[in-house]
């Protein structure tokens, strides 16, 4: 009987987890003043944590540590309790990221800390026309992370990013669970999280307030074989930013594809959803639910025109192939938009199969910024920005498209260039039923 509860305890203890152990990065040479640079001194405490079995490497709390190119590894976990401040010299980065993992196995980087990214250092002066900041030509990611499974980023805060945020580039089996960005809106290219070539990706209770895209999926043009982008989940996160607050493209140089959004709040954008195709890529299965969102105008180098939904399927350049985007499904999606619903295709590249369902848009005025365009950029292969009415759904060479209990609400004193309800124009097979918002000013208008 003793041998047998020996063995029992054995094996209990076999199971459990080993505790982590801590690689201070003080214990390291760090000196956490915010005035030395600590690179040198944390990526010991990296390559020591990583030497052995479960380690961690803590940031410590109350500190302020001056970092470069910090080169995360497999199996640590990378805590931040203190702050991370970038460095602004080009000579502190040996890549073109702050925290960067290339090909790390069960990395995580958690913690209630910050990175700050002192953008306006990297900035040269500010454009009061065009309200945004112009940049230097070199400026750090916040992050890169290359080629990474079973990563977890989690309860961190980034801010004041100069260029993308959480940069992640052909990982798999990805969480991003409570993670804080707190970008200026008058930055450009500062997106928040990019997934890029990644698959089985959880993205959740995150919230976001940058200038450029808050959330975006995409496909970017590598040397590598990342692969596709697939099986990416996006709920519960609540969003602020001057261009689209959830979003595919506009780099779509391959395949994308199961991808869900749900649950999120859109506070503001320059547009609400948003799919581009722009490559060679192809999209397909994708689904947008429980959504809501408020699209406005900002001024003219922001990109968007306040679009409540913006589908499209345009050539970045003229003759330049482009894949298709087919499969869509929007539901219980609601908000208020200065522009339209669009579903637009083109000659070469016609949008299929797209269903909007309990679809409800409010649609007003109330910026100062010029109406009555589309924004169709990036493209040099039509107008970038397109002199065009403001209808409540507007369907381009597109087939096969369904509009479901869909509601377009139109503000009272909305400007004469506020005209159909649904206008479609060079599309097949477009079916509305249960509609509300059809009126003389506003009617349903099939070409």
């Amino acid at each position: 009987m003793k041998n047998k509860l020996f063995l029992l305890a054995a094996l209990l203890a076999f199971q459990l987890p080993l505790p982590a152990k801590d690689f201070n990065v003080l214990d390291f040479g760090a000196k956490g003043d915010g005035v030395t640079v600590d690179t040198a001194a944390i990526q010991r405490a990296i390559d020591a944590a990583a030497a052995g079995t479960n380690g961690r490497v803590v940031i410590p709390y109350w500190k302020q540590f001056l970092v470069g190119t910090l080169q995360l590894r497999s199996g640590i976990d990378f805590h931040l309790n203190g702050e991370l401040i970038i460095s602004t010299n080009p000579a502190d980065y040996s890549g073109d990221g702050v925290i960067m993992a290339l090909e790390a196995a069960n990395l995580k980087i958690t913690g209630g800390g910050r990175i700050s990214g002192r953008s306006l250092e990297f900035m040269t002066s500010y454009d009061a026309a065009g309200e945004w900041w112009l940049f230097r030509e070199w400026r750090p990611k916040m992050f890169v992370l290359t080629g990474c499974t079973n990563l977890v980023v989690r309860d961190i805060t980034f801010g004041d990013a100069p260029f993308w945020g959480l940069h992640m580039l052909g990982c798999e089996k990805v969480l991003v669970d409570n993670v804080t960005v707190r970008n200026r809106l008058d930055v450009p290219n500062d997106d928040g999280i990019d997934p890029d070539h990644c698959r089985n990706v959880e993205i959740r209770d995150c919230d976001l307030v940058c200038g450029d895209d808050a959330i975006v999926i995409k496909s970017t043009r590598q040397t590598n074989d990342f692969g596709a982008c697939a099986n990416i989940r996006v709920h519960d996160c609540v969003i602020r930013t001057q261009d689209a607050g959830l979003k595919i493209g506009t780099e779509t140089t391959g395949d994308i594809h199961d991808i869900v959004f749900e649950r999120c709040k859109i506070l503001s954008g320059s547009r609400g959803l948003c799919i581009q195709l722009r490559d060679e890529g192809e999209i397909s299965n994708i689904t947008f639910r429980d959504i809501k969102f408020t699209a406005r105008y900002h001024s003219d180098p922001w990109w968007g025109r306040g679009e409540a939904i913006s589908f499209t399927a345009h050539p970045r350049n003229p003759g330049g192939k482009v894949g298709k985007l087919h499969d869509v499904l929007v539901q219980n999606v609601s908000g208020k938009a200065e522009n339209s619903v669009r579903i637009n295709g083109s000659e070469g590249s016609r949008i299929q199969n797209v269903r909007l369902e309990n679809v409800a848009v409010s649609f007003a005025r109330w910026t100062r910024y010029a109406g009555e365009v589309y924004d169709n950029r990036p493209t040099k292969g039509l107008l970038p920005v397109e002199p065009h009415a403001t209808d409540g759904f507007n369907v381009r060479f597109a087939d096969n498209i369904s509009l479901s209990h869909c509601t377009a609400n139109w503000a009272s004193n909305a400007p004469a260039y506020f005209q159909s309800s649904v206008a479609a124009d060079g599309s097949a097979s477009v079916k509305i039923t249960g509609f509300k918002g059809e009126s003389d000013r506003h009617p349903i208008t099939l070409k």
